[in-house]
């Protein structure tokens, strides 16, 4: 598909990707309707769904970022749109993100695609949606693209894809994310991963983890080398990368799929942007925002409307289901 041209025009102050980035985490204050349904998965394990529904056809599928939840104020803010253009929404947690932690010393990754499939077939199986989307943000688009690549059998009602602020290359992001300039970032990353594994460590005494290792991680690398590469049986943090990023699956994607990177984010390297994919690809749509930070996309400081993203993800929607 040819590359989109994208509408997104900040004012001046969201040209500058930090604040674009922290500026609705740090002022955004609804909540959303939700109710909590949670599911039981094959390996004895549970996934907490967060529905926040209206009357409506149509259903959408949010997955949030690397340790985000369903009340990320970026998951909350499209929930609430979604509903008000008459959308029903559901929010996934995945594994040990819902505020309570899962059965396993295994939780979640940037590549475990496998539990989307546990999602889809319980809303098949008990809902009646004409209509499934799927909209992953950051970590979530990594894992939804991967998804949809895989060889995964796609059920009919899933129309659609949008996928925001995807780190599509994990070993380039990775590195993204080490330099000085997004410290900040990696340290409140890497601040709740530790704690998260060193409870898992207590609680799984036999587990072949290094808490010396984790306690001195200062990158994605070295966390990776110490946890999620004995966790889930990489061979080391590069393998987990090279297996789990989503950009080689791109080609193999069979529905319509929008896919917004900004070039100003700051967590995403070069090449985090597949152009020649794109557009080698029938069913993937990229456009890249000269602005927007990462899962940013604000438009003014003092004015209400900050919906942009919010906004050009129904309007996709639209446009497929119509």
């Amino acid at each position: 598909m040819p590359i989109i041209q994208s509408t997104y025009k900040p004012n001046y102050f969201f040209k500058n990707t930090h604040l674009n980035t922290i500026y609705k985490t740090l002022t955004f204050n609804d909540l959303a309707n939700y109710k909590r349904t949670r599911i039981s998965t094959p390996d004895n394990d549970f996934i907490d769904l967060d529905f926040s529904t209206v009357n409506s056809n149509t259903l959408v599928i949010a997955l949030h970022g690397l340790e985000g939840s369903s009340n990320s104020k970026y998951i909350i803010s499209l929930i609430n749109y979604l509903n008000s253009q008459q959308i029903a929404a559901v929010a996934v947690n995945f594994r040990g993100c819902s505020g309570e932690d899962n059965n396993h010393l295994y939780s979640y990754n940037s590549g475990k695609s496998d539990d989307l499939s546990i999602v889809i077939n319980y809303i098949l199986n008990n809902c009646t949606y004409k209509n499934i989307i799927f909209v992953g943000y950051s970590m979530g688009g990594n894992i939804l693209l991967k998804y949809l690549g895989e060889g995964n059998q796609i059920p009919s009602q899933i129309k659609a894809a949008i996928a925001i602020s995807v780190p599509c290359d994990l070993e380039g992001s990775s590195n993204a994310l080490a330099k000085w300039n997004n410290r900040i970032y990696i340290n409140r990353f890497l601040k709740t991963l530790k704690e998260k594994s060193l409870k898992k460590v207590e609680k799984f005494p036999n587990n072949n983890l290094n808490v010396n290792a984790i306690l001195n991680s200062k990158t994605f690398s070295d966390f990776d080398n110490a946890v999620t590469t004995p966790v889930f049986g990489y061979k080391n943090a590069k393998d987990y990368w090279t297996q789990c990023s989503s950009k080689q699956f791109l080609n193999a994607i069979q529905i319509p799929t929008l896919m917004i990177n900004a070039k100003d984010d700051t967590f995403l390297s070069k090449s985090c942007f597949p152009f020649f994919e794109a557009q080698n690809s029938k069913h993937l749509f990229l456009e890249t925002p000269k602005y927007g930070g990462h899962v940013g996309f604000n438009t003014a400081l003092f004015e209400k409307d900050k919906l942009w993203s919010e906004k050009r993800i129904v309007s996709f929607i639209q446009h497929i289901i119509s």
